[in-house]
């Protein structure tokens, strides 16, 4: 009995311990998403390194998960993004983002907070890289229904302008000469109707973070802070710590991430729980870093729009991007003397508990749906 009120209790501390910074990533991720124009993208990843570099920078913190990040990745390519950019912009937006970069600083500390973002950014530009030297990647993609829709564009245009024309001009303007006040005032949005504007397409962000955003993570993050909650409760430090580090631990987490399908912030706390299990930040790392860029879905879509030869190349860059810096963190905490479990027992003493219970009421709240809809 006494185990599981200890559960329970870890469990209510991790949830208080994320909820703040989980519900600010969701907030900034919704304003991003609401003004951040997804066509705006497809202008800037053509051909090139430099298309690469910009994929990875673009796509690193906008709020798109594992699955959310498919179609958009396939729009591009159909825009006319190259193979390489294409690429690196699905290994960068899954891997972190706003949501998942404060989760990680509740959850793991600062040191991973700012080295996670960095990894995956450098990991997408390594595999944009790697799939350029495919073949296939410079493939040139048809695009789709862009006559189509220049034509209803155009003809949306004239439609218009013939309407205009055939109206009568009854107003007080319509006899007047060409020098009086009536004459060439341009016709500007009044300063009311662009606040409105701004207001609804704040709300528009913020109302998609509040319901599709969180539904798209509610389940994983739940079962990641259940897995983390298990692991502080059940499992005792040294289990794992004669094997929880090294090459061979690395390529077995390689093997397991590779076909699921997890999103970036709700690999943190299962992550935070494989680090408190004893396997070392860098293999936990791996799993941060190879669970969300791939799953089968991803994979499918990869072969299907790029081909075989940029699927193999895409893997490839990922596997060898998540374990070098995985070596690399272990090393590095090492030379430093840095205890990761340290930090993440201390770095969220600042936060009120009536702060965290309010963010968690909050949470709880929209990730129920039909308590939801009452409001929303």
């Amino acid at each position: 009995m006494n185990t599981f009120i200890l559960f329970f209790d870890n469990l209510l501390q991790l949830s208080l311990e994320a909820s703040p910074w989980l519900l600010l990533g969701l907030l900034i991720a919704g304003l991003m998403k609401a003004w951040v124009p997804t066509k705006i993208l497809s202008q800037h990843l053509g051909h090139g390194n430099k298309a690469i570099i910009k994929a990875a920078f673009i796509g690193a913190p906008l709020p798109l998960c594992s699955c959310g990040v498919i179609p958009v990745a396939t729009e591009l390519r159909r825009s006319g993004a190259s193979a390489p950019a294409t690429a690196a912009f699905l290994v960068a937006t899954p891997e972190t983002g706003v949501d998942s970069v404060s989760v990680s600083y509740a959850l793991l500390g600062p040191v991973l907070a700012i080295y996670r973002p960095v990894t995956a950014i450098l990991s997408a530009i390594f595999t944009g890289m790697i799939v350029a030297t495919s073949k296939e990647s410079f493939t040139r993609v048809k695009s789709h229904n862009t006559h189509s829709e220049l034509t209803t564009c155009c003809a949306k245009i004239t439609t218009a302008v013939k309407a205009e024309a055939a109206e009568p001009s009854n107003s007080c303007c319509a006899s007047k000469p060409s020098n009086s006040c009536c004459a060439s005032k341009p016709t500007k949005p009044s300063h009311s109707v662009l606040s409105h504007s701004v207001i609804a397409k704040t709300l528009a962000g913020i109302r998609y973070s509040a319901t599709q955003l969180i539904d798209d993570l509610v389940r994983w993050l739940l079962l990641g802070l259940l897995f983390a909650s298990a692991v502080r409760t059940f499992v005792p430090t040294s289990f794992l710590l004669s094997y929880g580090s090294g090459l061979g631990a690395m390529l077995v987490m390689i093997a397991l991430s590779i076909p699921m399908y997890i999103c970036a912030t709700a690999s943190t706390p299962i992550a935070a729980g494989f680090i408190m299990a004893g396997i070392s930040p860098g293999t936990a790392l791996v799993f941060m870093m190879a669970g969300p860029a791939t799953n089968i879905s991803t994979l499918g879509v990869i072969k299907n729009e790029m081909g075989s030869s940029v699927l193999i190349k895409y893997l490839l860059g990922i596997s060898i991007s998540a374990i070098s810096f995985g070596l690399l963190l272990d090393w590095g905490l090492v030379y430093f003397n840095i205890d990761i479990s340290q930090q993440m027992q201390h770095s969220h003493q600042l936060i009120p508990f009536w702060f965290g219970l309010t963010c968690l009421g909050v949470l709880t709240f929209l990730a129920i749906k039909p308590l939801r809809k009452l409001l929303i």
